[in-house]
């Protein structure tokens, strides 16, 4: 197992500058960060991925699509054509970073709605963009964890049933599926049940609280979602995802407007350790 933060409490656009902090990150203990791609050149990841690796922290990747002009699901061709053209450069900046994992709810556009539930017409145009971008991402070693998203978020796929019988549909290898203890908060009746019965797509988790705030401190049922994590056999990532109010639009898409912890400090510090317990723990109730 390893232990990642994502850099969505600070940034969208990791560069030298937090250097400082990202070593301080790997002195508390984390094996790994997330970072977010949504600019730059693959050149640009390429030397951020070797000052990663000075400091001896390993990466995956995150990254959302929020314009509707490059819909993965859109009627129009030439949207999905411009959808699938983003994933593609993303894939690549993924790649040279050093990330073999790309996740995120790279699926439909983020924020946008019909007013209605997904068409089975939508779904079949997803299967056929996420196969483009499967093939893309196979030849890059990346794979990509689409992510359920809340219905106040995404209306395409909010439960991880509807997410893994859309992956089983899709049928391609580099592209699978990602928990977020977030949105299963929200949208299962058991998110316990709906991680254990679909484990077999998964290949990213998101640890992070009802509240987006420190883990730990909400109604999450972290002892058991440790315990069901554990015993299911999975020993990838467990990457806390938090937000704050520091980036106007990051937090305007999240709906963030409180601070949900008194420092970010508090947030990764008291994270790391509250997964570590917990980890310990689920190994010996095993």
């Amino acid at each position: 197992m390893k232990i990642g933060f994502c850099m969505f409490l600070w940034t969208t656009n990791v560069t030298g500058k937090h250097s400082r902090l990202l070593k301080d990150i790997k002195a508390t203990g984390y094996d790994g960060v997330e970072i977010p791609i949504f600019e730059g050149t693959p050149e640009d990841y390429t030397r951020l991925g070797e000052m990663l690796d000075r400091i001896g922290l390993e990466r995956t990747a995150v990254t959302a699509m929020g314009d509707p002009s490059m819909n993965l699901i859109a009627p129009d061709a030439a949207t999905r054509r411009r959808g699938v053209a983003y994933m593609k450069w993303a894939i690549d900046c993924a790649a040279a970073l050093g990330a073999n994992r790309l996740s995120g709810p790279v699926h439909s556009t983020l924020g946008a709605f019909t007013g209605v539930g997904p068409t089975s017409a939508e779904k079949k145009r997803s299967v056929a963009s996420q196969r483009a971008i499967g093939d893309h991402a196979g030849n890059k070693g990346v794979t990509i964890g689409l992510e359920a998203l809340n219905r106040f978020e995404c209306y395409l796929l909010n439960t991880m049933a509807d997410l893994s019988a859309h992956v089983d549909e899709i049928g391609h290898p580099n592209i699978k599926a990602m928990y977020d203890t977030f949105h299963a908060n929200i949208e299962e009746q058991d998110p316990i049940s709906a991680y254990t019965r679909h484990v077999k797509n998964i290949c990213h988790i998101h640890i992070s609280e009802n509240d987006r705030g420190v883990p730990g401190r909400g109604n999450i049922p972290w002892k058991k979602t440790f315990a069901a994590i554990r015993q299911s056999g999975y020993d990838d990532w467990l990457t806390i995802e938090a937000f704050g109010r520091g980036l106007k639009d990051l937090a305007a898409a999240t709906k963030v407007w409180r601070d949900f912890a008194e420092s970010p400090e508090a947030v990764y510090r008291e994270g790391y350790v509250h997964i570590r317990q917990h980890w310990k723990k689920a190994a010996r109730n095993r």
